[in-house]
Parts: structure tokens; C-alpha cells; sequence
């Protein structure tokens, strides 16, 4: 069954060996392995993720995926440190102050990897 089954979040990149810079030297991910064309990233707890070759990289403008964390604000100050750029929102039910959007019961900062691809660090509260 599906419930019981890991599941595996993928990243399109348009060139995977810019974002693999992007990646490993701004964000901080340790490649496990290369596979099919992209390369496997583990991150906490035993997740990981696949980034993939696509032409279609970039093209949703919604979160490809989150990194759940306990402290949001640390962790936005330390990849704006390496050169991260966080989006700035300010609609309803959204409006970030330097980058972190708060409600919903978590804390919220979204940025763009050289992909185009919208992905978030996030902290329930």
C-alpha cells in the first residue's frame, strides 16, 4: 500500500550541473549517488531526493518541496549568507517580512533554485 510506502520527492533541472552547484554548494547537499542522468541527495532522517534532467524544470509556480526545520529564521540566515535569495510575497493569506511568511501554524521562507524551481524551508509552530 501507497500509505506504507516511502515517498520521493524529484527536482528538475533544466542543467543539472549548474543546479548541482547550486545544490551542493549554496544549499549544502552531499551527493549519494548518480543515477539516470541526475544525482540522488540525502538529506535528514533518511530522506532524499532525485534531481532529474527536464525540459520542463522551472514551470510550476508552485513549492516543489520543503525542508522541515526547527529554527526557519537561522537556517534563512545562513543560505542568504551563500548567496540564496528568498521570494518576497504580499498576498492574502501570504505577506513575508525579510523572507519568512508567518501563519498557518508554521513559518515559511521560499526561494528559487538556478532552475526556476520555487522550493521552501519550514518550521511548524
Amino acid at each position: 500500500m501507497l500509505s506504507n510506502a516511502p515517498i520521493v520527492p524529484y527536482i528538475p533541472a533544466r542543467d543539472v550541473a549548474r543546479a548541482r552547484k547550486f545544490y551542493e554548494e549554496k544549499i549544502g547537499l552531499k551527493p549519494k549517488q548518480e543515477y539516470a542522468g541526475g544525482v540522488i541527495y540525502e538529506c535528514g532522517k533518511g530522506s532524499w531526493v532525485f534531481m532529474y534532467p527536464s525540459v520542463g524544470a522551472g514551470t510550476s509556480q508552485a513549492s516543489t518541496a520543503f525542508w522541515a526545520l526547527e529554527d526557519v529564521a537561522a537556517e534563512v540566515a545562513a543560505l542568504k549568507s551563500r548567496g540564496v535569495k528568498f521570494e518576497e510575497y504580499d498576498m492574502p493569506g501570504i505577506k513575508t517580512v525579510d523572507g519568512i511568511a508567518t501563519g498557518g501554524g508554521a513559518k515559511t521562507a521560499w526561494f528559487r533554485d538556478t532552475e526556476g524551481n520555487i522550493l521552501a524551508v519550514s518550521q511548524r509552530l
